[in-house]
């Protein structure tokens, strides 16, 4: 067959694709809708006059032959798809070593050629096993969040009465959201036929937290006996079931629990009548968020700003534990928020027992081999304690930070880390879990352990200085701590 060259300038072309099987033919027919300025290279005669017929500009070639690229121009990218290994390395040899600064895209058949054509020097290496398994795997999570955002829906469709949705104790900006979302989830699903309650216990301390509620006019009530009697349904919200990170006995019968956190000290409940838990999700907002999107229900202004804030508040702007996903979902929420709130709520005054509590943490640290510990006394405002970890896990030299105080019924401690050999929710867990709620990421994980006994205790500083000794030295012991080095 004579071999053709045609529309292509002598010093140069765009493309020039090595290997028209079926993966380089569906290139071949991407890149010219954009241009002609293409060549087809392939081994296979009848190939060739296939493409040539459909007014390709292809030539029959043996790439593997150190000189396949005379008389050809040089190609500014170079597609190396065929379906032989030593085909593909020897080509990606030739174009490199007379070329070096044309772009090339090499095909892999298997693991193996993944690293030989990078070592190669190939500047992108497709696997197309590995992007079918890929794509397959993200069909299958989006058929499956799919069928549970319509299986929520068709739950709440068909409830009337009361439905409580408890966030867990002390909300926060996520778990908070999340409530205002399943809320109007639950209004919409029912035709307004369900009264959405969220409620919740503890308090409300933190400075930007509370500023979210009020700007945003959040109705929120406080979680008592006689108000749970009067729930037709609970949901919980980020919160895994009940008991945990809420005061809610544990034998009570929950409806719906949504969360993203692992339960590293109990297995989940497993009587509700809808569960949705991902640990690899950055915030409970985005999972509410994606409910929101299949279902296709308008989201007003307040309940964006919301979620959009109850995403960046749990993931720190996007910087700790944050998911492709995540930021898929606050894409989505980003046009619909009130850009002018958010500024607000992001810049609230800072009270003075917070202070008081980042300067006690600042002053009583100790550290030793990277770790930090603080003891910050007694505490109304539980909520300063993670702003003094996060302050405080900056300091140089150290790689965990620990932050603890006593309430009138719990010990406290709030730890962050930058060590990537620890995760700390795991460990938190091993060393607290037997004896109170502990767990968390990899990077911030929090304890709380009730005081039991000794709640009625009038000192309760004194009482925590007396007992915090023996309860630190677990996770110590796991973290491989040995007394000595403090700072």
């Amino acid at each position: 067959m004579p071999e053709v060259v045609q529309n292509v300038s002598k010093e140069g072309v765009k493309y020039i694709i090595l290997g028209c099987g079926r993966t380089g033919y569906n290139v071949a027919e991407e890149l010219a809708k954009e241009t002609e300025d293409l060549i087809i290279v392939d081994k296979d005669e009848k190939r060739v006059e296939d493409l040539r017929d459909q007014k390709y500009n292809a030539l029959v070639r043996d790439f593997s032959n150190p000189g396949f690229m005379d008389g050809l121009p040089v190609p500014e990218v170079a597609f190396i798809l065929a379906n032989d290994r030593e085909a593909n390395l020897a080509a990606l040899k030739t174009i490199k070593s007379r070329y070096p600064a044309t772009y090339v895209i090499a095909r892999a058949i298997d693991a193996v050629s993944v690293d030989l054509l990078q070592q190669e020097g190939a500047d992108v290496v497709l696997y197309p096993q590995e992007v079918v398994a890929r794509t397959a795997i993200y069909h299958i999570r989006k058929l499956h969040s799919s069928r549970l955002a319509l299986r929520l829906y068709d739950l709440l469709a068909s409830w009337e009465g009361t439905l409580c949705i408890v966030t867990h104790l002390n909300p926060d900006p996520d778990s908070i959201s999340s409530a205002m979302a399943l809320s109007l989830i639950a209004r919409h699903a029912s035709h307004n036929k369900l009264n959405c309650r969220i409620v919740y216990e503890g308090d409300i301390g933190h400075q930007e937290n509370r500023a979210f509620i009020n700007l945003l006019d959040i109705k929120m009530e406080r979680l008592t006996p006689q108000m749970l009697e009067e729930c037709g349904y609970i949901a919980l919200v980020d919160s895994s079931g009940p008991g945990v990170n809420n005061n809610l006995p544990k034998s009570t019968r929950v409806n719906i629990i949504i969360d993203h956190h692992k339960n590293n000290t109990q297995p989940p409940s497993a009587v509700a009548d809808f569960i949705d838990i991902r640990p690899g999700v950055g915030a409970t907002a985005s999972i509410m968020t994606q409910y929101l999107m299949e279902l296709d229900i308008p989201v007003s202004k307040t309940v964006a700003t919301a979620l959009l804030y109850g995403i960046r508040a749990d993931t720190r702007d996007f910087k700790r534990n944050v998911t492709p996903q995540d930021l898929n979902y606050a894409a989505f929420l980003l046009p619909l928020t009130d850009a002018d709130l958010l500024d607000k709520i992001t810049s609230p005054s800072v009270s003075l027992e917070t202070i008081e509590i980042i300067g006690n943490a600042i002053r009583n640290r100790k550290i030793n081999s990277g770790y930090l510990f603080s003891n910050v006394g007694y505490i109304r405002n539980r909520d300063a304690l993670p702003q003094a970890a996060d302050m405080l896990i900056h300091l140089e030299g150290v790689n965990t930070a620990l932050v603890y105080g006593i309430t009138d019924q719990n010990i406290i401690i709030s730890a962050r880390n930058k060590d990537i050999r620890l995760h700390l929710g795991n460990v938190m867990a091993e060393a607290f879990g037997s004896i109170g709620e502990a767990g968390g990421h990899a990077t911030m994980a929090a304890a709380m352990i009730p005081l039991s006994y000794f709640s009625m205790a009038k000192d309760k500083e004194g009482l925590l200085t007396l007992i915090i000794d023996p309860i630190l030295k677990r996770f110590s012991e796991i973290v491989g701590l040995d007394g000595e080095g403090e700072e």
